[in-house]
């Protein structure tokens, strides 16, 4: 009885868990692949900018390490490792929506432009990003326009700036789907809808074509031209939905009824 008792005592009650030994180096400790020594490996004080960095190139860290690193103060200081966190897919939006408020505004459009990030954050980020336009400076605009994704560059077409408006218009990753949408947005301005109906590209395409016919600020000179390239179901529909002035209605109106009447001669 005694003998067992004795065998008994070698073996504590509570035995530290195996998933965390403790002679493990912090540099060990990142590149293991239980969820509790990674969440440990995230909190520990001796996490420096340089580990962080490497741990979130990691795609398979579950939320909790995520969530564990931003409150490491430790690296949290660094902006590159804040800026990693907001980007990673694991990370819990309640956690990198919040750090994103304190990054710059080229910090946030990398977010933007990095494939992997999820689509919510990419759309949070730009939605942050649109929210700064009027308190950044023009240079900044300007960069903007020329580097920002799709939904950014679209933002400034409504810029009262002329070239961060026409940048926008050249941006590469502009589509046609914006521009009318830029064109039949009630805050589409006589510039924006000037440049974009002399546009060696994007006066070329049909759907902004409609677009700039139904706009009351596009140029007389540029309805004309545009009309012509148009079927005349087309026109009538532009017509019935649009408010257009008195001239171009007109213009229009007589039109459709050169054209009718060209077509009753010919079966004639």
């Amino acid at each position: 009885m005694s003998g067992k008792a004795h065998r008994k005592s070698h073996h504590p009650a509570h035995p530290p868990s195996k998933h965390l030994p403790k002679s493990q180096t912090i540099e060990e400790m990142v590149q293991a692949r239980e969820p509790d020594v990674l969440k440990a490996a995230a909190a520990h004080p001796g996490m420096t900018e340089d580990i962080a960095l490497a741990f979130l190139t990691r795609r398979d860290l579950p939320p909790a390490a995520l969530e564990a690193l931003t409150k490491n103060g430790s690296v949290m200081k660094h902006r590159r490792v804040m800026a990693a966190i907001v980007a990673h897919v694991k990370t819990p939006r309640h956690v990198s929506l919040p750090i994103a408020r304190h990054l710059y505004t080229f910090e946030l459009l990398q977010i933007a432009l990095t494939p992997a990030v999820p689509a919510d954050v990419k759309m949070a980020v730009e939605d942050a990003i649109t929210m700064r336009l009027e308190s950044i400076s023009i240079g900044e605009r300007l960069a903007l326009a020329k580097r920002g994704s799709t939904r950014i560059a679209a933002a400034l077409l409504f810029d009262k700036e002329p070239g961060v408006m026409q940048a926008a218009l050249v941006n590469p990753f502009m589509t046609e789907v914006w521009i009318v949408k830029a064109i039949m947005s009630q805050d589409s301005t006589v510039a924006l809808v000037g440049e974009v109906s002399h546009h060696a590209k994007w006066s070329l395409r049909k759907e902004i074509r409609i677009a700039l016919l139904k706009n009351d600020k596009t140029p007389l000179g540029r309805v004309l031209a545009f009309a012509q390239s148009m079927s005349a179901p087309v026109l009538r529909e532009v017509l019935a939905t649009s408010r257009l002035g008195a001239k171009v209605k007109e213009y229009l109106t007589k039109e459709l009824e050169t054209r009718k009447s060209y077509q009753l001669k010919l079966g004639s």
